[in-house]
């Protein structure tokens, strides 16, 4: 008669129930099996219920404020301009050169002595060097959209404007930066404003109100020209007969009468003769008002334009 453990079969497999041990390894000892990484045990898979909890359950971040999306661009349009050796060139060599060179080249042939036209020409080279520092602004917005930069702007969800509103602003560091320079290398070759330090500022604050409507027309070509090339002569064809054609080096009444007519509705002539007046300390005169209004009109327009042109991509 066999006995029960004769019984089993050579493998080890108990012959009721077919189940058993290898040889060697006793029943209820652990196994550690090595799983590929591949297999759907090593990595079980999750519910749809539970990935949608885990959503359900954080709270969705606000939506930021106008002011919060404006100062992140304007912010982004101060650091662009840190390590851009060309800015910052434009910001500080062309005004200081502007000021020396009408000063001493035209000074003596117009006033009849440097000390005399200094008093007239530095308000005029204020205006001349931050209206065309403002042709920046067209440039960098062409070479972001050139780089791609634009087309995830649109897709993040902040306040449509802000792109645009905060790289404007940003820009007003720059102006701000020109302004200082000019006055300060006006005052040390013997500018002496008689509305002192209130006019100066009032005259700067003036400035950079007017800069910053001006800028909406070279976002605008920024939008629609294809190319920096195309911005930059686009932008000389506007700034040369605004700037030279003005009040700025020469008093009106020196030019002829179809020159005269057009220096009366030219916008840069009205802000340079309030410029002037600021800093001899005459303040709001018609010529503050008629700055106020062709600003405020520039932004209406052209800022309209600037704004379907990004949204329409």
């Amino acid at each position: 008669m066999s006995s029960p453990a004769a019984a089993a079969s050579p493998n080890g497999t108990d012959p009721g129930t077919g189940t058993g041990t290898e040889s060697g390894v006793s029943a209820g000892t652990a196994i550690d099996i090595d799983l590929a990484d591949d297999d759907p045990r090593r990595h079980p898979p999750v519910a749809v219920d539970d990935i949608a909890g885990l959503f359900a359950s954080r709270e969705r971040p606000r939506r930021p404020t106008p002011l919060a999306a404006s100062t992140v661009f304007a912010w982004r349009a101060l650091l662009k301009m840190r390590p851009a050796t060309t800015h910052l060139l434009e910001v500080t060599a062309f005004p200081l050169m502007m000021t020396l060179m009408f000063t001493y080249l035209f000074g003596g042939a117009l006033a009849g002595s440097t000390d005399e036209y200094l008093q007239y020409v530095v308000p005029g080279v204020l205006v001349q060097s931050i209206a065309m520092t403002t042709m920046g602004t067209g440039l960098a917005l062409n070479r972001d959209i050139a780089n791609g930069v634009f087309d995830r702007f649109r897709t993040l969800p902040v306040w449509r404007p802000a792109v645009l509103v905060g790289m404007l602003v940003g820009d007003l560091m720059r102006y701000l930066l020109a302004a200082a320079i000019i006055v300060l290398t006006g005052l040390a070759l013997g500018f002496r404003p008689a509305g002192g330090v209130p006019g100066v500022l009032a005259a700067i604050a003036l400035v950079l109100v007017f800069a910053f409507a001006f800028s909406w027309v070279w976002t605008t070509l920024g939008l629609l020209m294809r190319s920096e090339k195309a911005v930059a002569g686009a932008a000389m064809m506007v700034l040369f007969p605004a700037t030279f054609l003005s009040n700025i080096f020469v008093e009106p009444e020196t030019m002829p009468g179809w020159l005269q007519a057009f220096v009366d509705v030219n916008p840069i002539a009205h802000l340079v003769s309030a410029v002037r007046d600021l800093t001899a300390g005459d303040f709001g005169t018609a010529e503050t008002g008629w700055t106020l209004l062709f600003s405020a009109g520039f932004v209406a327009v052209f800022g309209t334009l600037s704004m379907r042109l990004y949204n329409r991509g």
